[in-house]
């Protein structure tokens, strides 16, 4: 996924109850400092004077009882604020929400950073297995991807966001009057992912923040009723059962519906894994390996499978510690890994079109690639290299790569996930998909890290200040509207980091702090607007970055403290 320098502080950041507790603690033990002390020099004074401890133990021997009585309760009371709340089994309930907001403790969350990054300094090497010469996989061309919807098709792929247009709509009904239906949530746990909904299931993954480390879980939901068909948390690499880690990756599934594929990891963990489950039981298929993170979300083609794993950067240099990040291609139906390709910073979200991958290089690389996807067997034959061409981009490439015929769109950015850049600026990029070629960029005011949604010839773009775009994609990104207004835009203390999803009449948008808006496709105008953060947590990190998706008449997302939410309307 898209990260770059930012996302190092979501693994590691405390929870929202966390961050609240750390001031009330600090400000009431200053408060009673001086009869703590004062209390203390007294027992010092009867302890180390035997006559008067003995006289208190005969005459008074309640108080002696008492002493003790509070020492084991204080200690038990330390031993309880000090231990870490444990990932609990989620439970679905209903549950409508309408406003909040926070802040975050910003000193705990640089502690929380440091020892992140100490942690990824001793991280020791994972085994990798070297790049396969194995047979091809079966790569069936993608189409041009003028595709209006993500709309299952019988033998293909559905991608993150539904198909390589990223619309995240089925070309079904599109609901207005939105009310809560369902929400699958659990105990102190973040939804960052994207949901995916197909033949009546919808399929979602959690983080759960436990510093240093994170975990995570996998959720398959009956999508009329929000029912957990199974839920996965842990599988086993090299005969030995490990947790999954927290996920920032969405799900994709095979063509035949069997397979669910997905990265693991938060930007600070290294030795993550892409994931293969089967979606009728949630058992793990198959696991490979990565020294580090793997936040992108998997393109599929036929039988193939690639992602790209991260760099983890220091976090005041921002240069890679050790490994500087590698795409990985694999075989579906056996968990073969086909081959690995070094290349600085994959979190970019790829298409694969054709024989090429397409995928954006982010922090030190800025650029945008095409791989070809043959094995290196295949290349070698043919006399050809894996890198077809790259790109190189103003700012970090961290957004998803969308298809428009021959084009492919991609947003970049000087500003990231948690922080905006000081000095923000972003772009639209359209290149030409055969050979790299820029065609057009249209500037934004900040960062596009969310993926761009395209239906027909009018592109959605989602952007970091909080605004979002309508371009014109036959009139090289002509602007058509864009949400310029404070009072049209979704929050006034959150920016649009999650891509929209576009039924060609509405878009459904999310801001970082968990407002749903649907706005007019053709004026801009907002229509809707509501709440879907915890109130109880209102998601004080802004990390509200699981898109919408349109699927059967309904809206399903992912909230940051709401969790998974299916919401129903009138058409």
């Amino acid at each position: 996924m898209p990260f770059a320098s930012l996302l190092p502080l979501m693994p590691f950041l405390p929870s929202a109850d966390d961050l609240a507790v750390v001031p009330i603690v600090a400000n009431v033990g200053a408060a009673i400092l001086p009869a703590i002390i004062g209390s203390l020099s007294s027992v010092a004074a009867v302890l180390f004077n035997p006559k008067a401890l003995w006289r208190v133990c005969t005459t008074k021997p309640h108080i002696p009882i008492l002493v003790v009585a509070a020492g084991v309760g204080l200690w038990f009371a330390v031993g309880w604020l000090m231990a870490p709340p444990a990932p609990n089994t989620g439970v679905a309930s209903a549950r409508v929400q309408t406003s909040g907001a926070s802040s975050t403790d910003w000193t705990q969350v640089a502690l929380a950073m440091l020892a992140a990054e100490e942690r990824a300094k001793r991280a020791p090497p994972s085994e990798v297995a070297g790049a396969a010469a194995a047979p091809s996989a079966s790569t069936a061309a993608a189409p041009a991807a003028t595709a209006a919807t993500a709309a299952p098709v019988e033998g293909q792929a559905m991608q993150y966001r539904g198909s390589f247009s990223r619309s995240a709509w089925d070309g079904g009904p599109a609901p207005t009057g939105l009310k809560v239906a369902w929400t699958y949530n659990e105990e102190q746990t973040m939804f960052l992912s994207s949901p995916l909904m197909r033949d009546g299931v919808v399929y979602g993954a959690s983080a759960f923040l436990d510093p240093p480390n994170s975990y995570g879980a996998v959720v398959a939901l009956d999508a009329a009723t929000g029912a957990l068909k199974w839920r996965t948390q842990d599988f086993t690499h090299d005969g030995k059962k490990r947790a999954l880690m927290g996920f920032f990756s969405s799900p994709a599934l095979s063509a035949d519906g069997k397979s669910l594929l997905i990265g693991q990891g938060l930007h600070f963990d290294p030795n993550a894994h892409l994931v293969c489950l089967d979606t009728q039981t949630g058992a793990v298929r198959w696991t490979i390996a990565s020294t580090l993170h793997i936040e992108c979300s998997p393109a599929i083609s036929g039988d193939l499978v690639v992602v790209g794993a991260g760099a983890i950067e220091d976090l005041v240099t921002k240069k890679a510690m050790g490994d500087t990040g590698h795409v990985i291609a694999a075989r579906i139906s056996t968990g073969e890994e086909l081959w690995r390709f070094p290349m600085i910073d994959p979190e970019s979200s790829p298409i694969i079109m054709g024989d090429l991958v397409i995928i954006g290089s982010g922090v030190n690389g800025a650029a945008v690639l095409a791989l070809r996807t043959g094995t290196d067997a295949e290349l070698k034959a043919k006399g050809q290299q894996r890198l077809a061409w790259s790109t190189p981009m103003p700012h970090p490439a961290v957004g998803s790569v969308t298809a428009y015929g021959d084009l492919v769109l991609i947003g970049i950015g000087n500003g990231d996930f948690v922080f905006a850049a000081k000095n923000p600026e972003g772009f639209v990029v359209a290149l030409d998909r055969a050979t790299g070629a820029v065609a057009w960029r249209v500037q934004m005011p900040d960062a596009v890290l969310g993926p761009i949604a395209v239906v027909g010839d009018v592109a959605i773009a989602p952007v970091r200040n909080g605004d979002l775009v309508a371009l014109d994609l036959k009139a090289k990104g002509k602007v058509l509207w864009r949400l310029n207004d404070p009072k049209q835009r979704l929050s006034k203390k959150g920016g649009i980091l999650a891509g929209p999803a576009f039924t060609g009449n509405l878009v459904y948008a999310l801001s970082q702090d968990g407002f749903l808006g649907i706005f007019d496709a053709t004026t801009g105008q907002q229509r809707e607007r509501l709440y879907l953060n915890d109130r109880a947590r209102p998601g004080e990190l802004g990390l509200t970055l699981g898109s919408p998706m349109v699927a059967g008449g309904k809206v399903y997302l992912a909230t940051e403290t709401g969790g998974i939410v299916c919401l129903t309307g009138t058409p």
